[in-house]
């Protein structure tokens, strides 16, 4: 796990989850800890992984992003949780 501060001062953990053969989904949580309807995702894609057969470990990954790299994928993340009201609403 990493940790990431956006410019407006919210300190984010970031972790590495469902790794593939060939990409894996960055989680950023948010840090109130209640519940998850505030993290954001993004998937990292990669070409490390030759053998569809092998696995990208969650340790390796996290360790070849710069934090040049999760401040990029940070700004193009998108929420975990989608608005429910909006779904939820009478459409008649």
């Amino acid at each position: 796990m990493r940790e990431y501060q956006t410019p407006d001062g919210i300190r984010w953990n970031v972790v590495v989850q469902l790794p593939s053969h060939s990409s894996a989904m960055l989680v950023y949580q948010h840090p109130d800890g209640q519940s998850s309807k505030l993290d954001r995702y993004a998937w990292i894609n990669s070409v490390q992984v030759t053998d569809p057969r092998e696995r990208l470990s969650a340790k390796d990954v996290m360790e070849r992003l710069t934090d040049a790299d999760i401040a990029r994928l940070f700004r193009r993340s998108m929420m975990v949780s989608a608005n429910r009201d909006f779904a939820l609403r009478n459409m008649n």
